[in-house]
């Protein structure tokens, strides 16, 4: 076989899978390799906010309806904490069944994992990729597996996930000083699906509806988040009760916390020939506004769809790849600096930002236009 046409997928996580489905759906030869055991992805409890955009990137995979299914979000209602404006974004707005949906990571990664069980992808489980590197010709993935090491050869690897330590390109990186505080909660008050952005002077509080409740995303001082992973349930009820306010009434924990430290992360065009990043490999974003995955999965995308229609010769040709790079900019940059740019604003406590944040959000709430814009953005990225 022509290991110009063989595609080498790094990362079996979802953006790692659906790449690789993507691609075997338009005929290319895959392999997908995986750092943790066989049904190690399946067993994270994380939740991911998937936009309508997505959905319909899963559904193209065949991999939509979930099990359990999904709750929808069909209402997004954005405020700050001690300052007046407040803003409601509804699917309506953007004229779409839902804005997204929350789902559990472990259910999203069992619907990829039996897609794939029916497809031509080759999976290596507990394969770690040590090191990447190519030539004109060819890429060699070095990976260690069950004790041993070798090396794999294709047309193009693609790291979907991690990679961090392969150094295969330069990476900007800046510390939010941050950390988010996850768990599930209930409240008194139902969801009826509405989800909840609300800013604090340390950083955004989410409540994203779920089975449970809630899934809370509260990011603040890194200092601060282990203090409260600490607090007993009712001190910790307290505290969250006092930062959102009392609209839904009082709360109680479903499940342990976690905290997870809080970096962006943007990599540069891999130096290595034959060699492309997406996902978290290529950026990682702070969690507000639930963007991170969307803009990975989009990255997935449109790589697979650029290699059916320009890589039918060569999917890991230069040309092929700087085109990729160079369609992706737009919308990685704009989603980066979109998220960014909330944290940058809404999370420093300086008395003159407040009015003026607030003026914002009340001039957004009132122009129906500037609602699909945003509303729209968030589910379809840059190009929506």
């Amino acid at each position: 076989m022509n290991v110009h046409n063989e595609i080498i997928v790094v990362g079996g996580g979802p953006v790692g899978s659906a790449l690789a489905l993507g691609l075997d759906r338009r005929g290319c030869a895959v392999t997908l390799l995986e750092a943790r055991a066989k049904g190690g992805a399946e067993a994270d409890a994380r939740t991911l906010a998937l936009s309508y955009g997505s959905r319909l990137i899963l559904e193209r995979l065949g991999v939509w309806p979930l099990s359990p299914p999904p709750t929808p979000i069909l209402e997004i209602n954005v405020s700050q904490r001690a300052g007046f404006g407040r803003v409601e974004l509804s699917a309506a707005d953007a004229a779409v069944p839902a804005l997204g949906y929350v789902v559990e990571y472990g259910a999203l990664q069992r619907a990829l994992t039996a897609a794939l069980s029916h497809s031509r992808v080759r999976i290596e489980t507990g394969c770690t990729a040590l090191a990447v590197n190519g030539d004109a010709q060819q890429a060699g993935v070095e990976v260690e597996q069950a004790g041993g090491r070798r090396v794999l050869h294709a047309g193009l690897v693609a790291i979907a996930d991690g990679g961090g330590g392969l150094e295969l390109a330069q990476v900007k990186t800046r510390d939010y000083q941050q950390s988010a505080l996850v768990c599930d909660i209930a409240s008194e008050q139902p969801h009826r699906n509405r989800a909840f952005e609300r800013f604090t002077d340390e950083g955004p509080l989410a409540l994203l509806p779920n089975a449970a409740g809630w899934a809370l995303v509260w990011t603040m001082h890194a200092q601060r988040a282990d203090a409260l992973q600490a607090l007993d349930e009712a001190a910790f009820c307290a505290q969250l009760h006092q930062a959102f306010g009392p609209a839904l009434g009082t709360f109680t924990v479903r499940g342990r916390r976690s905290v997870f430290p809080l970096r962006l992360k943007i990599a540069a065009q891999a130096v290595a020939p034959r060699c492309v990043l997406i996902g978290n490999a290529a950026q990682t974003l702070h969690p507000v506004a639930g963007q991170g995955f969307n803009l990975g999965l989009r990255d997935a995308f449109e790589l697979a769809r650029l290699i059916a229609v320009r890589g039918a010769e060569d999917a890991g040709g230069s040309a092929l790849l700087k085109a990729f790079f160079a369609q992706r900019r737009f919308d990685r940059t704009a989603t980066i600096l979109f998220t960014d740019s909330l944290i940058q604003l809404f999370s420093k406590d300086i008395p003159l930002l407040a009015p003026v944040r607030g003026l914002g959000l009340a001039a957004l709430a009132m122009i129906p236009a500037a609602r699909k814009f945003v509303a729209r953005r968030m589910i379809f990225g840059a190009r929506g």
